[in-house]
């Protein structure tokens, strides 16, 4: 019980450092929210005005808004985008510290990440009641689920993405330049993810792709159950999927965190 209250109070003295952090640098994060609105305003129009003639992949308008309106809430607090703090820290020696702090990388990294991931959605979440009033005449009678396996999905995505990243941190131990690396990431996230657009609208292949990859259980899986694509017994196997990637992507992490350690030499620039 005393070490569990030891590491409590320490994870506590790091969120309360970060969120400190995240509440000094808010506004940088509502102009990277701003710039996120244009997807909001002019996607549900656009997909709108292609379904005027019919239904497409079984969305109607209001099905898009809302889509949408849910993936831009969700993603906020979902999305994790550590893989540029890591590399940076290791160009720059910095990470030598972060060796000697008494919690495991894992956990400081995961503490630190974690306020902003709480700031940003409440950020957005004013934004969002606008958007959602504006949007009000093309929701028509849109019903969101809130059953625990969407909570559930929530925080398991969150997961799937911060360990995917923190996974391909490591790639900075073994290279100086790792950020045109870390680009590439951001294609099949934006495509496979259903951050986009639904992964309803893809070829049957690219669908298939998509569900056996993890970027579709970061926010394409959780929006799907908010907004009654996947019903509840069918999200079952998701949340299955989304801890089983979750497992690999750390697995993956302690494999390159232990060779890469083994390069790393604190040298910095």
């Amino acid at each position: 019980m005393k070490a569990a209250r030891t590491l409590a109070r320490k994870w506590r003295a790091v969120f309360s450092i970060y969120f400190q952090d995240g509440l000094a640098y808010r506004a940088s994060g509502l102009i990277w929210i701003t710039t996120e609105l244009v997807t909001a305003i002019t996607m549900p129009l656009v997909w709108a005005r292609a379904q005027s003639s019919g239904q497409i992949a079984g969305y109607t308008t209001s099905d898009f808004v809302l889509y949408y309106l849910c993936t831009l809430l969700l993603q906020g607090f979902i999305t994790s985008h550590i893989l540029w703090e890591i590399s940076l820290e290791i160009k720059e020696g910095l990470f030598s510290s972060q060796l000697l702090r008494p919690i495991s990388y894992f956990q400081f990294s995961m503490l630190r990440n974690l306020p902003w991931r709480l700031i940003r959605p409440a950020l957005f979440f004013p934004f969002f009641v606008i958007l959602v009033w504006a949007y009000r005449p093309m929701l028509g009678e849109a019903r969101v689920f809130l059953g625990w396996e969407f909570w559930a999905s929530v925080v398991l995505g969150h997961f799937v993405s911060y360990t995917l990243v923190l996974m391909l941190g490591m790639i900075a131990l073994f290279t100086q330049e790792a950020t045109a690396i870390f680009e590439l990431y951001y294609i099949p996230l934006l495509f496979l993810s259903g951050s986009m657009f639904p992964i309803a609208l893809l070829p049957d292949w690219a669908q298939n792709l998509a569900r056996s990859l993890p970027f579709y259980f970061t926010t394409g899986a959780p929006t799907e159950i908010l907004v009654g694509r996947l019903s509840a017994q069918a999200a079952i196997p998701v949340l299955g999927m989304q801890l089983a990637w979750i497992g690999l992507s750390y697995v993956g992490f302690r494999i390159l965190w232990a060779a890469g350690l083994k390069r790393y030499s604190g040298v910095g620039l």
